[in-house]
C-alpha cells in the first residue's frame, strides 16, 4: 500500500521517457565526454589512414596478379570431379522432346 502512494504521487515525465517535448534529459556526466572523445579521436586515425593510403594508384593496380586467386578459382571450378558432381545441361527441346509422335502433321 505505501508503494503504491509513493509510486502515485511521484512526479515523472508524461508518454515516452526520453522522447518528445517533456523527455527526461539524461545529464552529460564526464565519463560520457571522455567516450566521445575517444571515438572522435578513433575516427580521426582512421581517416587519416583513408586519406593517406599506403600503397599508390600505381602500385596497387596489379598487385592481385601475384596471388594468382582468379587463377585458382577457375582451376577448381573446372576440376574434372567437380565437373562430374553438376548436373548436364538441358535444353528445352530434350524436355518437350516426348511430346513428339510422328514429324508429319498433315
Amino acid at each position: 500500500m505505501q508503494l503504491t502512494l509513493i509510486n502515485f504521487f511521484k512526479k515523472t515525465v508524461p508518454g515516452h521517457i526520453f522522447r518528445g517535448k517533456r523527455r527526461l534529459v539524461k545529464p552529460v556526466s564526464k565519463r560520457a565526454m571522455e567516450t566521445l572523445t575517444r571515438e572522435y579521436e578513433r575516427q580521426e586515425k582512421i581517416m587519416l589512414l583513408l586519406r593517406h593510403p599506403y600503397l599508390t594508384l600505381e602500385q596497387s593496380s596489379g598487385h592481385a596478379k601475384a596471388l594468382q586467386k582468379r587463377e585458382q578459382l577457375v582451376a577448381k571450378w573446372t576440376d574434372e570431379q567437380t565437373i562430374r558432381k553438376m548436373k548436364p545441361h538441358v535444353t528445352i527441346e530434350e524436355r518437350l522432346n516426348q511430346l513428339k509422335i510422328k514429324e508429319a502433321w498433315d
